[in-house]
Formats: C-alpha cells, sequence, structure tokens
C-alpha cells in the first residue's frame, strides 16, 4: 500500500501542474470517486443501480444526493444573489425570504428558550432549516450519533445547492462568498463539518477538496483559517506536490513558514517524495537534503513543538534532548499565546502522522543536528527569537474560530480568556465584528400562560402524529426528546458557567 501511495501521486502531479492550486473537480467532491478507487466501483454502489429506476426525480446535485429517508423537499426561502462582478471576480451571497426570516427568529427564540418543545414544532414544520439541522447534528455528534450527525449535515448541504444561483460554480475558483453575512456563514460551516466527516470517515482526498472550495470562497481572509488543515489532509491523501505548490506560490504573500503546521508539513512532504522509488539517486539526494533543512528550520523556530509531539507518539525523548534547555520546558512556557495555540493545534492534529518508524528516525537525526547548531550558536536561532517575540502575541479571529470548531482538545485548552467566555453557539461561532446585517430580529417578546400551553400542546401532538406517521424528519420519538433534553441540558450548564 505504501507503493502505490506515492506512484499515485507522482502520476497526478504532472497532469495537474497547469491548473490553478485550489482547482477543485467536480467528480473529486463526491466521496464515492474516491471509495471506487479504494473498493472498486462494484463494492461501493453494491444494489445501487437497481434501485435507481424506482427513485423519484430530484435535482442533480455535486455535493450530496437527495435520500429516500429525507423529508419531502421544498424550497425552504433560501436563494443566492449575484452582488458583483468585477475585474474576473464575482461575488455573491445568500439571501432569505420573509418567510425564512419569520422561521429564523422562531428559531433564535426557541434556542433561548431552552424550551425543547418550541424546538420540535419548529423542526416538524421546517425540515430544511439550516440552522436548525446544524444544532441537531452538533448534538447527535456529542451523543455519537455519528451516521444521524452526518446525514443531516447532507441534508443542509442539499438544501445550500438548491438555492445556487445559475452563475455559481463550485470549480471556477472566481466565485466569492462574504462571510461577514450570517445568511452565508452557515454555508461555510456547513461545508467544514461535511470535510470533517469525510475526513473521518476515511476519505480524505475528497476532504481535501471540499478544504479548497471552502478557501477559494475568499482566499483573502480565509474566514475559517483552511491554511490550519490543509496540509493535514494533503499529507492524509499524500498529495505532496498540491501542498509544496501551495506553499511555494503563497510564501511570498501570505508567510506560510510562519504557520507551524506548513514548516513541519512541507519538510515531511519533501521526505515522502524522496522515498519514492522511482526517482534518480540525484533527485532522491536533493528532496532528502531539502527535506533536513527545512525541518531542522522548523525545529529551531518552533521548538516548543518537539516534546509535546513525542509524547502524544508515546516516544521517550533521549535523555541528552529531553535534558538539553533548547527544547527543554522553557521552549513551551515561554511561548507567546498565540504560538502556544497554533503549535497545540498542529500536535493536537498531525501527531498521528509522525508515528512511522522511519519517521522517527529521520526525526532523531534531524534533532541531533539543531543541537549541534545550538551549541555553536548558529545567527538563524537569533533570528528565530526575535520573530517570536515580536510576532504571535495574538490570533487574529480566525484562527480561534478554526481552533473552536475543530475541538482539539490541545488547542481549546489553550485559547484565551476573551474567546472562552464569550457566550457562542453552535450554529454561529465567533461571528465576525464587523458583521453586515440584512434583517434585523425583531423585540423579543415572551408567550403568555396561553400560548405557552397551546404551543406546548401543539408541540406534543405534532411529535405524536409524527412518530406514527413514521417521522417525516427521520428522527424517532426516543431520538427527538433524547435530543431536546441533551440540548436543554447542554445550555443550561453553558448557563451555570
Amino acid at each position: 500500500e505504501k507503493k502505490k501511495g506515492p506512484s499515485y501521486q507522482s502520476a497526478n502531479s504532472s497532469a495537474s501542474e497547469h491548473r490553478p492550486v485550489l482547482y477543485v473537480e467536480h467528480r473529486n467532491l463526491n466521496p464515492e470517486t474516491e471509495l471506487k478507487r479504494y473498493f472498486g466501483a462494484r463494492a461501493v454502489l453494491g444494489d445501487q443501480r437497481s434501485k435507481q429506476r424506482q427513485r423519484q426525480f430530484h435535482r442533480c446535485t455535486w455535493m450530496t444526493v437527495f435520500k429516500e429517508t429525507w423529508p419531502r423537499f421544498s424550497r425552504p426561502g433560501i436563494s443566492m444573489s449575484l452582488v458583483e462582478s468585477k475585474d474576473g471576480i464575482q461575488r455573491f451571497t445568500f439571501e432569505h425570504n420573509r418567510d425564512y426570516q419569520q422561521v429564523q427568529f422562531k428559531f433564535l427564540d426557541a434556542v433561548e428558550s431552552m424550551d425543547p418543545n418550541n424546538f420540535v414544532v419548529l423542526l416538524q414544520l421546517n425540515p430544511y432549516h439550516i440552522d436548525s439541522l446544524l444544532q441537531l447534528s452538533d448534538v447527535c455528534r456529542i451523543q455519537e450519533d455519528q451516521e444521524t450527525a452526518r446525514d443531516l449535515i447532507e441534508r443542509a448541504l442539499y438544501s445550500f445547492e438548491c438555492a445556487f444561483h445559475p452563475v455559481f460554480s463550485l470549480t471556477s475558483g472566481t466565485c466569492r462568498l462574504d462571510y461577514c453575512r450570517p445568511e452565508n456563514r452557515a454555508f461555510y460551516l456547513v461545508l467544514f463539518k461535511h470535510m470533517i466527516f469525510l475526513e473521518k470517515r476515511g476519505c480524505p482526498r475528497t476532504a481535501l477538496e471540499y478544504c479548497k472550495l471552502i478557501l477559494s470562497l475568499d482566499p483573502d481572509n480565509d474566514p475559517l483559517c483552511m491554511l490550519l488543515i490543509f496540509d493535514f489532509l494533503c499529507l492524509r491523501c499524500r498529495e505532496y506536490t498540491t501542498l509544496i505548490r501551495l506553499y511555494e506560490e503563497w510564501e511570498v504573500h501570505r508567510n506560510l513558514s510562519q504557520l507551524p503546521n506548513f514548516s513541519f508539513s512541507v519538510a515531511l512532504s519533501y521526505y515522502h517524495l524522496s522515498q519514492q522509488e522511482d526517482i534518480s539517486p540525484v533527485e532522491n539526494q536533493q528532496l532528502k537534503q531539502k527535506s533536513n533543512v527545512l525541518l531542522q528550520n522548523a525545529l529551531i523556530m518552533f521548538p516548543g513543538a518537539l516534546m509535546p509531539l513525542l509524547d502524544l507518539c508515546t516516544v521517550q525523548p533521549d535523555a541528552v534532548v529531553s535534558s538539553h534547555a533548547f527544547f527543554g520546558p522553557s521552549s513551551q512556557i515561554g511561548q507567546p499565546p498565540a504560538l502556544s495555540e497554533l503549535v497545540s493545534l498542529y500536535v493536537g492534529r498531525c501527531h498521528s502522522l509522525w508515528k512511522e518508524a522511519g519517521l522517527m528516525l529521520w526525526l532523531e537525526e534531524n534533532v541531533r543536528k539543531v543541537l549541534k547548531r545550538v551549541d555553536s550558536h548558529d545567527p538563524y536561532l537569533e533570528d528565530c527569537q526575535n520573530k517570536r517575540k515580536q510576532r504571535y502575541q495574538s490570533a487574529p479571529r480566525n484562527i480561534h474560530r478554526h481552533v473552536l470548531m475543530s475541538e482539539i482538545k490541545e488547542a481549546t485548552a489553550t485559547l484565551p480568556l476573551e474567546v472562552t467566555t464569550q457566550p457562542g453557539m453552535g450554529f454561529d461561532p465567533l461571528p465576525p465584528l464587523d458583521s453586515i446585517v440584512s434583517y434585523i430580529r425583531p423585540e423579543r417578546y415572551y408567550l403568555n400562560a396561553l400560548k405557552f400551553s397551546a404551543l406546548y400542546d401543539t408541540g406534543l401532538l405534532m411529535v405524536r402524529a409524527d412518530f406514527c406517521a413514521g417521522s417525516p424528519s427521520g428522527l424517532s420519538l426516543a431520538r427527538l426528546v433524547s435530543i431536546y433534553c441533551t440540548t436543554r441540558h447542554s445550555h443550561q450548564m453553558l448557563t451555570q458557567r
């Protein structure tokens, strides 16, 4: 299997050299394309072909396919409009019609009221309401019901794709969505969560395609900081040349070498390329030398990453290394807050990529070379030390948002208090401070006892009817009760904090 990865990489790299680095292919957005390559079409499709004739007609979409288990689809009130077309770039935005706005207001009221019955009524009447699907997916995932959580995200994705503008393209790389608009943010979040599910499902190549798609929607601002996971997905699916190419093209204007994940992952990519069997000895030596230089530079720039990395890989460091001041506890304690957050995120996410025996030998070899450079007072060390002191004092908001959404415990523990003490919701984590509000929520009113009682009774009746009719929302009565009880308990815990 190890031999197939690099050869597949080299075969595809030459075909994609002329394409933009963030080029997205429609076929790679479908996880079945990747699964077929692993297991064959017969194993993946099974008896789906025979069932296709019996299916009802549904709109053809690229990102997901309508499932017969889903509720009957009717447009929930989301549309997309073209805001501006200039210099070859088209800027779009999602819009909510008046009916959808009213549903959104009810959703916010239901979340704040902590009353599960209000939420039940909303979901039964609006099975394709995006924020409700996002919220439910998070609850199901917390309850370790990954299948339902993923299904809800796919349903939201289908609803979004049915609302696309005719000119909007997933693959052109010239379509933009402003994250400052609340209507657009849900699309970013759905794509991100779908990408995470794909990677955990064993489809890293498909997840990488969604990562490129999210990054292409706003490459300048990168609101979800996709650059912090781009390298991980490239290494997972062995797209080494893609990672190196992005690094070389973006380093000048984005300073990717100042991110720990790129510093280590690019070195790792060169190392993997040097292990290919179909390259000449000269090329092998060049790639190996390049990987050594980059890894040593990464270790010197980010010395606080070594010990946590070895710890998560369950590797006992050499006595010479562990006792040396350069890689000792001071290298972690003395890190600026933002740097600790970035290093913890990289180590927590990518430590599994270093567990190969050959990689540990390569790492050990370069750690010893770094210690020699430290003892000889290499001037590069002072340069890196000055950079660490001047930079990384505070991380931008998109990095905090990425850490919150990634839920990597090593990184979330380093978040500053101004982030962890903020009230936040899973359907809109750390919203931008300069949000562009297109419609305003009316002043919230509280239902009187009579109206509340009527809503309560209506909710119970709808749940019972839904359960008896086969649950058009796709959730059983037991699941609904469990979900809403968990949601209420979670919010109560957050309120107590």
